[in-house]
C-alpha cells in the first residue's frame, strides 16, 4: 500500500468515525452532502467551460436553500481562483449559505504535472478526489498553473503543500485567508 492510499484510508476511517456521532444523530440534523462526480460534459457554473478538460483543481459547492441556475446542487467549477471562489463570495453576499464546499485534494491522488507549455496540475473529477475546502492548505503564486492561469492548489496535508512550495515556489494560505480582494488581485496578474 503506498503512502497516499494509507493516508486516504486512515482519513476516511477517522472522518467516518467522527461523523457518525455528529451527523444525523438524535437532534435530527441532516447529513452533509458528499462530493459528486464531475466527469462528462458538466460546464463550469462561473465560466461555462467543461470540467476536467482543463488543468488544475476543480470544486463544488452545495447550498442550504438555493441551487445554481440550470441544475440542482452542487454548483461546480473547473478552476478555484476564477470560478469557485468568485462564485462563493458573490453568492455569500446574496445570503446563500454553503453547507459543503469541496475542492480537488492533491494529497489524495498521485499526480504528474503536464509539461505542455506551462506546468499544469491534472484535473481529476471523481468524487473521492475531493476534500473539504475549509480544511485545505492552498498554494498560490507557484510555477504551476491551472486551467486559466494563476491557480490555488489545495492539499489536505500541510507537509505536502510545503513540499510542493519547495519544488515549485509559492506561498501557502488557509481557506479563511482567501478573500475577494486577494482573488481579484491574483487573477488579474
Amino acid at each position: 500500500m503506498n503512502r497516499r492510499t494509507a493516508l486516504r484510508t486512515a482519513g476516511s476511517l477517522i472522518c467516518a468515525t467522527g461523523l457518525t456521532g455528529c451527523l444525523g444523530g438524535p437532534t435530527g440534523e441532516s447529513e452533509q452532502p458528499t462530493p459528486v462526480d464531475l466527469s462528462g460534459s458538466e460546464a463550469d457554473d462561473e465560466g461555462g467551460m467543461v470540467i476536467g478538460h482543463h488543468g488544475g483543481p476543480n470544486g463544488q459547492i452545495f447550498y442550504e436553500n438555493n441551487s445554481p441556475d440550470g441544475h440542482e446542487n452542487p454548483a461546480w467549477f473547473h478552476t478555484l481562483a476564477f470560478g469557485l471562489f468568485p462564485y462563493y463570495f458573490e453568492h455569500e453576499q446574496k445570503g446563500w449559505e454553503a453547507t459543503a464546499i469541496y475542492v480537488t485534494d492533491y494529497s489524495r491522488i498521485e499526480y504528474t504535472l503536464s509539461e505542455e507549455g506551462n506546468l499544469t496540475m491534472p484535473s481529476p473529477t471523481a468524487p473521492d478526489t475531493f476534500g473539504d475546502a475549509e480544511q485545505m492548505h492552498y498554494v498560490m503564486e507557484s510555477q504551476v498553473t491551472g486551467g486559466m492561469g494563476p491557480a490555488l492548489i489545495p492539499f489536505s496535508e500541510p507537509t505536502e503543500a510545503e513540499s510542493f512550495v519547495s519544488n515549485y515556489e509559492g506561498e501557502i494560505l488557509q481557506f479563511d485567508e482567501i478573500t475577494p480582494e486577494l482573488v481579484t488581485s491574483y487573477t488579474r496578474q
